[in-house]
């Protein structure tokens, strides 16, 4: 047996394979595991000869194919291990990077295995390379990400981008918000403009344009109004194409006036006029709707030459009149309030949302020259039907003769200081019949 055959059983140990040359790890110690080799571990195939270039005592040096950071720069890493003391980070070095749990987040409270989990591949700011008490490498999560929100607002200012950011405080002059950077901004960009109530966004997401960018300062000033403007824009281009009378779309209340609501379809102004809101009569607009409400609405007419929509959202609620003939029976006996008073009879608005008439001369049993002499707004009365016609939209009601079928007049009879023939007469008559039952 030659000497060749000892020296393989030298090198080999255990096993046959392919002659390769593998660093041998250190146990590795808490806080910055080294990576050093005490030199090659070699197997070789049964029978080979060792090779000439590491049979002497000489190592390979492995350093050469690992990584040099340097202070300042962003490097992508892996997380290794996480525990109360940080987060270790794999970035390609002699030894993995400890990221302090006060390095990691902006956001204060939060545990590092709430934010980061073993295997992640994450963004480091190496703070320092060679630590003095440690000696080891000391990373930062939260100064990547500051720079790395730098970098994303300064391309979206070159590119025209639209970025989105919640807004955190109302100060001064318009507001903040947070980009992973502290932005501002101005009032005047907010919304239109002309918003007065700036504490609503607080805690909202709004669209943002970057109008201006000073990194040295630490200066970043968007504007809510352009990114809304180029949005707006982009919707009412594609509204208009599509456009047709009779389409359900949905819509957002912006403005209400003493007539209607200005109700946004898509980029698009409608006007809802107040006769198109409900089947019954309201007071105002406001009576319904309020500013913001998202509500469906039907496109009844369209003049894109001057710029008018006119819109309708009682086309696309049930008519209460259709149910009419089978919800009331004439000679019911119903309840409502009166809703309006007019020269000929007073209005009444049913549970059903429908309003009926009583004529003036089915209001009292006497005779009265205006509803007003008996009736006010607002008064709760039970009333009969007497006739409905829901072809005509139309509901007869009477207050008398309800009065008179359950033997209460109320307030609504006949004026006990009224002089009848009765009380003329009454006496005379009596005096006849006397008379005639003596004759008899």
């Amino acid at each position: 047996m030659s000497d060749g055959t000892s020296e393989r059983a030298a090198v080999t140990g255990t096993g046959a394979a392919t002659a390769l040359g593998v660093p041998r790890p250190s146990a590795g110690r808490r806080k910055g595991r080294h990576r050093t080799s005490t030199g090659p571990v070699v197997v070789l195939e049964q029978g080979g000869d060792v090779p000439e270039e590491i049979s002497g005592a000489s190592a390979i040096d492995y350093g050469d194919t690992l990584k040099t950071l340097t202070t300042g720069e962003v490097v992508r890493g892996v997380v290794v291990h996480i525990d109360r003391e940080g987060v270790l980070v794999d970035v390609g070095t002699k030894c993995e990077g400890i990221v302090p749990p006060n390095e990691l987040s902006r956001e204060s409270g939060r545990r590092a295995d709430q934010m980061v989990r073993v295997g992640d591949e994450i963004d480091v700011f190496v703070l320092d390379t060679d630590d003095d008490e440690t000696g080891q490498i000391i990373l930062s999560k939260k100064r990547a990400d500051f720079e790395k929100a730098w970098d994303r607002v300064i391309e979206a200012h070159q590119k025209g981008e639209t970025l989105i950011a919640i807004v955190t405080d109302r100060v001064k002059g318009g507001l903040v918000v947070d980009l992973g950077i502290r932005g501002f901004v101005p009032a005047s960009h907010v919304g239109t403009g002309k918003a007065r109530n700036l504490e609503k966004y607080v805690g909202a997401p709004l669209p943002l344009k970057v109008i201006e960018v000073d990194r040295d300062r630490k200066k970043v000033v968007l504007s809510h109004r352009l990114a809304t403007e180029q949005e707006r824009q982009a919707q009412r281009e594609e509204t208009l194409q599509t456009l047709a009378e009779g389409q359900v779309r949905t819509g957002v209340v912006r403005r209400i006036t003493d007539y209607g609501a200005f109700v946004d379809i898509g980029g698009v102004d409608g006007l809802l006029h107040i006769s198109e809101m409900s089947w019954t009569r309201i007071k105002h607009p406001n009576d319904v709707l309020k500013v913001g409400d998202e509500i469906q609405v039907m496109v009844l007419k369209t003049n894109l030459e001057q710029g008018r929509i006119s819109l309708g959202l009682r086309q696309i609620l049930p008519d209460p009149w259709t149910q009419a003939p089978s919800k009331y029976q004439i000679g019911d006996l119903i309840s409502g309030s009166v809703s309006r008073l007019v020269p000929f009879g007073a209005f009444v608005q049913l549970d059903s949302g429908l309003e009926g008439i009583i004529p003036n001369n089915e209001i009292s049993s006497r005779r009265i020259a205006r509803p007003e002499d008996v009736l006010t707004v607002g008064d709760a009365v039970e009333v009969k039907v007497l006739e409905i016609r829901p072809e005509e939209r139309r509901m007869t009601l009477s207050l008398r003769q309800a009065l008179e079928e359950k033997g209460d007049y109320g307030d609504y009879g006949g004026d006990e200081n009224r002089v009848t023939l009765g009380d003329v007469y009454g006496d005379l008559l009596n005096n006849d019949v006397e008379e005639e039952e003596d004759e008899e």
